[in-house]
């Protein structure tokens, strides 16, 4: 008996070593989904789902399947919050903040018309259904500034729970694909120049990919002027970060909570990441597109890999009680969104 206790002692980590397995663990398990949801778009039909979906989907069936790999939660948790803010950060390198300042302030101004609209109608939309704010709130960001970066951006803000975070990003890949795809449908019938085109797929569209997808069919042109109006909209997400933090101060001083608002320092990052790839790579340091492609597929991979440890909160009961209602409010403020853009383009 003493011996087997003995073997027990000697096989069981310790100090470090019972910390870092379960973190490397976590860590390795979010990037193995982010593998499998990146071999799955790859797949005809989900190509155009895209890899982020496609790795929240097979997280969420996993945590229904199997449930919850408590063993690894640690790496998992550090997957959700610490690499997450990581890719954010990386992701200020997807903002020239110089080419916005400079050709697109016009859109600039129609951006931010868009956000406003955006928020505030699914918000209007999800109180008359009844539908639960947080994740309401979270569709409607994402709806109006730049889809998952935005609602991740804007999440520990507003404190939102992981599963709230997961589920709404989920929707907001799926119904961005979606629509995006319909864009490409509709084109040939409707009026509009490529560059029209590509500034209504830009001030309306959700995600930087749905934007690239929709906006392809309008030649280099279109497509360039696409990406020009969807980057004011990124540019937009800063001020917005601010504002929700200044907003939940001042509710928290209302309630007499002391709950504390987090400075969001990823957001600095974020801007200093924005401003070093605008105004120094390619100027003072020149690099090659391959060295940026791989930084680009890198953020991409830690978003996913982050969004994988969120998926993997989610319980589908707590989805078919809280999503439903929100997706119609965000579904009705997209085709709104759609509309209004078209007629001020």
């Amino acid at each position: 008996m003493q011996n087997v206790q003995l073997k027990k002692k000697l096989v069981q980590p310790k100090g470090k070593t019972a910390f870092l397995l379960p973190w490397i663990g976590g860590i390795s398990f979010t990037f193995l989904i982010a593998l499998l949801g990146y071999l799955l778009a790859q797949v005809p039909g989900f190509d155009h789902v895209g890899q982020l979906a496609c790795a929240i989907i097979i997280a969420v069936a996993y945590r229904q399947l199997l449930g919850y790999p408590e063993v690894i939660r640690s790496g998992i948790a550090f997957s959700s919050k610490r690499l997450l803010r990581l890719a954010i950060i990386l992701y200020g390198l997807k903002l020239n903040i110089s080419m916005v300042l400079h050709e697109g302030l016009g859109l600039l101004v129609r951006d931010a018309g868009v956000i406003i609209f955006a928020i505030f109608l699914t918000l209007g939309i999800a109180k008359l259904l009844k539908a639960d704010q947080m994740i309401s709130l979270l569709l409607g960001v994402g709806t109006g500034v730049c889809g998952a970066a935005a609602i991740a951006a804007v999440a520990p803000i507003v404190k939102s729970d992981d599963d709230d975070t997961a589920i709404s990003v989920g929707i907001i890949a799926l119904v961005g694909t979606i629509f995006a795809i319909a864009y490409t449908i509709l084109r040939p019938f409707l009026p509009l120049s490529a560059v029209d085109y590509g500034i209504w797929s830009g001030i309306s569209l959700h995600e930087i990919a749905h934007v690239a997808l929709a906006g392809a069919l309008a030649g280099q042109e279109g497509l360039a002027m696409a990406l020009l109006a969807k980057l004011g909209r990124v540019f937009l997400l800063v001020p917005l970060c601010f504002i929700a933090m200044y907003l939940m101060k001042r509710k928290s001083a209302e309630n007499h909570s002391e709950a504390k608002v987090e400075f969001p320092w990823f957001l600095i990052g974020f801007l200093v990441m924005s401003l070093f790839g605008s105004y120094i790579l390619g100027h003072s340091i020149h690099v090659s597109d391959e060295t940026m492609n791989g930084v680009a597929n890198m953020t991409t991979w830690l978003l996913t890999a982050a969004m994988v440890g969120l998926g993997l909160n989610v319980n589908l009961r707590d989805l078919r009680t809280k999503a439903f209602r929100p997706l119609i409010a965000m579904v009705l403020t997209s085709v709104c969104l759609s509309i209004l853009a078209y007629f001020i383009i």
